[in-house]
């Protein structure tokens, strides 16, 4: 292992063309037969902090969003064979776009390696074949994260880190892509209609080397919170993967990072006047509404993090790729967290080298 230090020099962002979250909004009200939970959910989904999500799948022939008559989810619910079919299209192009976002930033020839994450859907030959196909990297040396949620990125940019660690010369292609549209359920109740209510796509494609400018990935950490493991979890089914996200989750968050030992054994230290900037996965507004009062921090510290949740919401393991190249451009030690199945938390320090 060598002291090169990997960073992440460039991020390319894609989200699909379609906007799904005010028909969503409706449909899901829709769904609800108590006037007084339709009530209720209206004014929960005006203060997600959440305006726009994207979506991949097409309109209907009238101009109508998928939860409309005509639509994807118009009548019985899609059978999961269907849906991966439709991940097994619209993932690789969607990735695709992200990646020609970033060639716009930065060169990309000369990659030496490619990590793709992933959590919602599954094809074979893997999504990583197929991208590595369509770039023309016949012999590219791949790895594939997979299933791990939303804190997959952290995982992608930690591989990528022990890549170039490892290779200085390493040119790394980190890929995230999620389709968390292809996973709506016929829902009835209110918790499980707000949980559907964060979910959105997007793909974000970044190159890590072992110089230039960007953000320096530092001091990797994970840490599973003590008998949490069914507090978050997705199982497959037969109408697709049906997620469970238990209402304990913000306060779980919160009472952890309140915890200096836990802040010893994630960052480094309890005193976090040297972390200058966060960059949170914008798991929902009560996610991140608990980060910044179990750390106690300043109201604009997590503006990033909701910037990306109003205008794109929950991405799975995008997100984080999302906020990181808001944050390019600044300099400064930092760190990035996400949440995901375990419950854990997974992250790294890092720093800006703009």
């Amino acid at each position: 292992m060598t002291d090169t230090r990997a960073r992440i020099n460039a991020i390319g962002c894609a989200v699909p063309t379609l906007d799904m979250h005010a028909p969503f909004v409706r449909w899901a009200t829709e769904q609800l037969d108590d006037p007084h939970d339709r009530r209720l959910f209206q004014r929960m989904a005006e203060r997600s902090g959440i305006e726009h999500r994207w979506c991949v799948l097409p309109s209907t022939a009238e101009g109508g969003s998928p939860v409309d008559p005509g639509g994807f989810y118009a009548g019985e619910m899609p059978p999961t064979s269907l849906r991966m079919r439709c991940y097994a299209d619209h993932a690789p192009r969607l990735a695709m776009d992200s990646i020609a976002r970033l060639k716009a930033q930065v060169p990309v020839e000369g990659i030496s390696h490619l990590v793709v994450a992933s959590c919602t859907g599954f094809v074979a030959p893997g999504i990583d074949q197929i991208i590595a196909e369509r770039l023309g990297l016949a012999d590219v040396e791949r790895t594939l994260v997979g299933f791990m949620g939303c804190y997959a990125a952290v995982a992608a940019l930690r591989t990528a880190r022990h890549i170039v660690r490892s290779e200085p010369d390493a040119r790394v292609l980190v890929v995230t892509v999620e389709l968390s549209s292809l996973h709506f359920q016929p829902e009835r109740q209110i918790e499980r209609l707000l949980m559907m209510l964060q979910f959105a796509d997007g793909a974000a494609a970044a190159l890590v080397t072992g110089t230039g400018a960007g953000i320096a990935i530092d001091r990797p950490f994970s840490l599973n919170l003590a008998d949490s493991a069914e507090l978050i979890r997705w199982d497959i089914g037969d109408s697709g993967f049906i997620m469970h996200l238990s209402g304990e989750v913000p306060g779980r968050i919160q009472a952890a990072l309140a915890d200096p030992a836990v802040r010893r054994r994630l960052w480094g230290s309890e005193d976090m006047t040297a972390i200058e900037r966060w960059a949170v996965h914008a798991g929902g507004r009560s996610i991140l509404d608990a980060v910044e009062q179990g750390l106690d921090l300043g109201r604009n510290a997590l503006a990033p993090s909701r910037s990306v949740l109003a205008r794109f919401g929950n991405m799975s393991s995008s997100t984080l790729m999302f906020i990181l190249q808001d944050m390019l451009e600044g300099a400064g030690q930092g760190v990035a967290l996400a949440f995901g199945p375990g419950l854990a938390a997974e992250g790294f320090r890092f720093e800006g080298l703009a």
